[in-house]
């Protein structure tokens, strides 16, 4: 497997997971979802917020259009606008992904943030927002089973690539 592919795979993954996430969570209380549980962020619903933020951010970088609004995404929002607004920001990454090429995957792009300053590849960014992602569902399943949530889907790496494997046949 080439580095195009793996990335291809690795973003085409997460929005699945994504999607299975927010249809889960759909079916959830705005009181589950709003319960305070100690964690990074107090409730599932902020903590969803956050992967969506986060997300905005890196895909601003990635695609080199710097166009992240931190106040637009950062207001209060309804869960709905959540939801949406993580789908669509991992579709378009799915899309944007699609568009590159090993080359493009490996060329550098320098950040400059009040925070930090980096100049990594675009394929390490784009691991990062994935793992990011991925820590912070870990953290929703566990702050679901403290709020009486305990049916989290099955979203394992393994299991998305038998089930796409299988959906192709």
């Amino acid at each position: 497997m080439n580095l195009k592919t793996l990335i291809d795979h690795t973003v085409q993954y997460n929005n699945w997971v994504v999607g299975k996430y927010i249809d889960w969570l759909s079916t959830k209380s705005d009181e589950q979802l709003n319960q305070e549980v100690i964690s990074s962020f107090p409730t599932i619903l902020a903590t969803l917020h956050h992967i969506w933020q986060t997300q905005e951010y890196w895909w601003s970088h990635i695609a080199e259009n710097n166009d992240f609004d931190f106040e637009k995404i950062s207001a209060s929002l309804t869960k709905e606008e959540i939801f949406t607004g993580i789908k669509n920001n991992s579709q378009k990454l799915v899309d944007y992904a699609e568009t590159l090429s090993e080359e493009d995957l490996a060329q550098n792009v320098k950040i400059e943030s009040p925070w930090f300053q980096c100049d990594f590849s675009k394929y390490e960014y784009i691991q990062h927002v994935i793992i990011h992602g991925t820590y912070h569902r870990g953290q929703i399943v566990t702050m679901g089973r403290n709020v009486g949530i305990t049916d989290a889907p099955m979203t394992d790496y393994n299991f998305w690539n038998v089930y796409k494997d299988s959906q192709t046949e």
